[in-house]
């Protein structure tokens, strides 16, 4: 009984640390969907992929096929996020 409630402490101050670790992270509750939404919106297909040099934002571009190649490639889905966090800087919201 007493390792059950030391696990269930140890448990509880992870998850608090988890929550509290970064509590400034504006990409924090956002998913890749959104983000990706959000910078089409802003600036269109052509500019990601001037930007963003990936055959899924210059052929024949969705949010469906872009989401399944970034989530395949973390240097891609690094630079969308990095571009998403500019825009905040700037004053995008």
């Amino acid at each position: 009984m007493g390792r059950a409630v030391w696990l269930c402490g140890e448990v509880n101050l992870l998850l608090s640390h988890a929550m509290t670790e970064h509590p400034h992270n504006p990409l924090q509750g956002m998913t890749l969907e959104a983000i990706l939404t959000i910078l089409v919106d802003r600036h269109g297909w052509e500019t990601l992929a001037q930007r963003i040099n990936v055959r899924c934002f210059t052929s024949d571009p969705s949010i469906k096929s872009s989401l399944t190649f970034l989530r395949k490639t973390p240097w891609a889905r690094q630079k969308v996020e990095a571009w998403y966090l500019y825009d905040l800087r700037r004053g995008y919201k």
